[in-house]
């Protein structure tokens, strides 16, 4: 069971990749910036516990937020299936994909055949679009090669692994609107709602908050790592590339932001646009420095990242602030 004609959206985020393929098999074709800045994507949160062997930073909002807003924004209709069952959650897929629509799915990427870093991450999505006795045929991002394979083995264990950001065998499906969405609404809204949640973050672990306290505990990373050599630069790697930490992720959101300009007249949103392009850069310094921290066990680096951090989370207050009063009409 393959369906045939799936676009690829050579994508660099998963979630926003999948939902992208979803949509444009249905017939909506919008771009990845714009997905991630309609679904409200921009976020921070800087995560740690005794029971983490390194610091989790996330610079986005949840697993499946993304989609569920964009959702809502566009009102597509959205059906989301989570089941303890592994039985059950092949089942949903497999109904899906035999009326011809491609499945989203939330698993662990650690089992995926194609990855080759493997670190346990239960945020990952894929769309699924169709299989044979042995294999799934998935898309991915970019990076991880696109139109790609696993066996039915390995994606089982993915979809069933359970532990932090895990979900139970979720999946689902999307499906465009009739007529053509009103982006112009959407984006004012999109922009004035992420604005609000990352200027009031309910604990100092998120938005501008979580970024004044990762500059605080940057310079403590390496006593804080068992492996500085392994931990800081993988951090920086998923920072730069992953999107976790902040630079893929601001690139995207500086692009939305370019794109709705195009879209909506509006100062204000030209200026947080203008605001972006500097910031998306500054994180990409802050990965250098942690990973040459990494790499040389110069303690100098880490203060530097700090330093930038710091400048980062006024900066992106003060974006944020600027945002949040775009018109609403």
């Amino acid at each position: 069971m393959i369906i045939e004609k799936v676009a690829i959206p050579a994508g660099q985020h998963c979630e926003t990749t999948t939902l992208g393929a979803l949509l444009r098999h249905g017939g909506l074709d919008l771009s990845e910036p714009m997905l991630f800045g309609l679904g409200e994507g921009l976020g921070f949160v800087y995560w740690d516990a005794r029971s983490m062997a390194f610091p989790f930073l996330g610079g986005r909002t949840k697993p499946t937020t993304i989609t569920r807003t964009v959702a809502d924004r566009l009102s597509l209709t959205l059906q989301i299936q989570e089941t303890t069952s592994p039985a059950k959650a092949w089942q949903n897929v497999a109904a899906s994909l035999a009326v011809g629509r491609p499945v989203g799915l939330q698993l662990d990427s650690y089992h995926l055949d194609y990855f080759t870093t493997k670190v346990h991450f239960g945020g990952h999505f894929v769309a699924m679009y169709g299989y044979d006795e042995t294999h799934a045929y998935l898309i991915d991002t970019a990076q991880q090669g696109g139109a790609v394979t696993t066996t039915l083995t390995s994606l089982a264990r993915a979809r069933n692994e359970r532990g932090p950001m895990t979900a139970r065998h979720l999946s689902y499906t999307v499906a465009s609107p009739t007529g053509p969405p009103d982006l112009s609404t959407a984006i004012r809204a999109s922009i004035r709602s992420n604005a609000d949640a990352f200027l009031n973050p309910p604990i100092a672990n998120l938005g501008h908050r979580g970024i004044a306290k990762a500059a605080r505990q940057v310079t403590r990373w390496l006593d804080r790592s068992s492996d500085p050599s392994r931990d800081l630069p993988l951090a920086a790697a998923l920072m730069e590339h992953g999107g976790t930490g902040g630079a893929l992720f601001r690139a995207m959101y500086r692009d939305f932001l370019a794109e709705s300009a195009s879209i909506v007249d509006d100062a204000a949103l030209r200026l947080g646009h203008q605001m972006y392009a500097e910031i998306a850069p500054l994180w990409t310094q802050v990965a250098h420095h942690i990973a040459a921290a990494g790499q040389t066990g110069d303690p100098d680096q880490l203060t530097r990242a700090s330093v930038i951090l710091s400048e980062l989370a006024d900066r992106e207050r003060e974006a944020m602030q600027i945002l949040s009063s775009v018109r609403t009409d």
